[in-house]
């Protein structure tokens, strides 16, 4: 047998901000590797103070405090295990984003990141200093390499390690979550241990902060890509993880071996925890939102009761003459099916009192959106005095579709402090309706079963702000329009590629036109859970005055 190397790694669910709490989980998690005998427990990138913390890192008497308070962890943590874990970390006028080892009181090593990501989501270049290339830190008599995240998407720092005589790699991540990227930091990690022929550990942290997801799952991967060790999705876990040192160099022992879910329910689970963190982290318990007998709200208010419980979860009809009666019979069926509280407020006499004030103004002008605009702003009105008086936060329910291409009215159902769905196009909502009905696991705390009835699924969207109106009145099919959409928003691409791709110009061009004018609207939103590459908010930034069309 050869020389035994045990690292306890810690995927665990940071706070921005909260120094001194991320400090105390990280002791936590280092009394449990002490207790298991660890050699080295691992904390993710920036631990300390929390990720993506964006500009507020630069912050003098942040930096120095969360600087101060990984001094202070390595001297709680003197006579145990190392202990690594990431922090700002600041040298004369440069900042730079560190990986820092503890030991024995002291930190003894730093490991800076050198490549800094400078899209999607990520503006390092704006915030940190890039470090140089460097070497291995030791631990004991082992020697340990750290590209930090986006490093070990390049060949250079993996490559500088091993050749300076890394044993094995320890990868610190901030990695935000995307649909199928799991699949995509797979790929980077089995080239750099099939370049290194080196072990690789890939650590990942958890959990929601604003628009991000951070979605642990992470793994050990031994020479040749084999995968000895997969933790949870979005889940926190502490785990003990052994390499041995043999005739061949270092290899990771087999152990625990999660299986992820598929893309529906990753994306489902996102949006609860999403929310439940927001929440949490903000200083709220409970949320209300408009249930409109719609798809949207009830998914809305699935999710809600999921992430933080029935209990938690106030749900309000507000009617108009122009509300149905099945969307009357479908909204109060949602809130039962769930067990949430239903609260029934008619809109019709603060309706008319508005109506009234504003006549003088509007005598010999005909119908037109602006009477439809008052009946939402005035919901929404009516939402956030609730919101006010209960210290509930609103939600709002609109879809990526509808976020898009302005079909909502600003002050009025875009009222609201977070939106779950914000990232979730209207025929992927239909999808997600069908999946939950049929889904159950531990994680959700609503029930199981058919909780949004099937008619609701079935029934031609509406906003019924006018008599008989359906969405198809001023958008394309749905299908029609998400997949436009996809290819002016998600892919960049241009009228041609629509056209191309079998789609109908005009309808292009008009969708286009719509994606345009609505970027103010976008601007005001509300944050809401990041499922893509190419969420309304840091992935993709347009001016709000824009004249440029697509002229193909």
């Amino acid at each position: 047998m050869g020389d035994r190397f045990r690292v306890t790694l810690a995927q665990l669910n940071p706070t921005v901000g909260d120094i001194a709490g991320n400090a105390a989980l990280a002791r936590a998690a280092w009394e449990q590797g002490k207790t298991a005998g660890a050699d080295l427990v691992a904390l993710p990138e920036m631990f300390v103070t929390g990720y993506n913390a964006q500009d507020l890192v630069m912050k003098p008497a942040f930096h120095t405090a969360a600087m101060r308070a990984v001094q202070n962890l390595a001297a709680d943590c003197a006579d145990g295990p190392a202990l690594a874990i990431g922090a700002p970390w600041a040298e004369g006028a440069e900042l730079f984003n560190a990986y820092l080892i503890c030991k024995g009181g002291q930190i003894t090593s730093r490991c800076l990141k050198h490549h800094l990501p400078n899209e999607t989501v990520f503006d390092e270049v704006r915030i940190f200093d890039a470090g140089p290339l460097g070497g291995p830190y030791s631990v004991g008599s082992t020697r340990i390499g750290s590209p930090i995240c986006e490093d070990a998407w390049h060949e250079d720092v993996a490559e500088t390690l091993a050749e300076t005589g890394a044993e094995f790699l320890l990868v610190p991540n901030g990695s935000p979550y995307y649909r199928d990227k799991f699949e995509t930091r797979l790929n980077h990690m089995v080239a750099r241990v099939v370049e290194t022929d080196l072990p690789l550990i890939y650590l990942n942290m958890v959990g929601g902060q604003d628009d991000q997801v951070f979605d642990g799952g992470s793994f050990v991967l031994n020479p040749g890509g084999q995968m000895m060790v997969q933790l949870p999705a979005l889940e926190e876990a502490v785990v003990h993880v052994d390499l041995e040192n043999g005739s061949q160099g270092w290899r990771a022992l087999e152990g625990p071996f999660t299986k992820h879910p598929d893309a529906m329910e990753q994306d489902y689970q996102v949006m609860v925890l999403a929310l439940r963190d927001y929440l949490r982290k903000a200083g709220f318990s409970k949320v209300l939102l408009g249930l409109s007998g719609g798809i949207d709200s009830a998914i809305v208010a699935t999710i809600a009761t999921d992430a933080i419980g029935a209990d938690n979860v106030r749900c309000v009809m507000l009617p108009s003459e122009y509300t149905s009666q099945q969307s009357l019979e479908d909204a109060k069926s949602v809130a039962e099916n769930l067990g949430c509280r239903y609260d029934f407020v008619p809109i019709s006499e603060g309706r008319a009192a508005i109506t009234n004030t504003l006549a003088p103004l509007f005598e010999g002008m005909a119908p037109d959106l602006t009477e439809e605009n008052i009946q939402s702003r005035l919901r929404g009105l009516l939402l956030m005095a609730l919101s006010n008086k209960f210290g509930e936060m609103l939600l709002t329910t609109g879809n990526k579709s509808e976020v898009a291409v302005g079909y909502a009215t600003i002050y009025g159902d875009m009222s609201g402090g977070y939106n779950p769905i914000k990232d979730m196009y209207k025929t992927r909502v239909f999808a997600a309706c069908r999946w939950r009905n049929g889904t159950h696991r531990d994680w959700m705390k609503g029930p199981s079963g058919e909780v949004i009835p099937v008619r609701v699924i079935e029934k031609p969207p509406s906003a019924e702000l006018r008599e008989d109106q359906k969405d198809s009145d001023s958008l394309p099919d749905y299908p029609v329009l998400d997949g436009i959409l996809e290819i002016l928003v998600d892919d960049d691409g241009s009228i041609e590629d629509c056209v191309a791709a079998g789609f109908d110009r005009a309808d292009a061009k008009k969708v286009e036109h719509l994606l345009y004018i609505s970027e103010y609207k976008r601007f005001q939103s509300a944050p809401g859970a990041r499922l893509s590459k190419k969420a309304f908010w840091l992935d993709r930034r347009y001016p709000i005055v824009n004249r440029w069309r697509d002229t193909t």
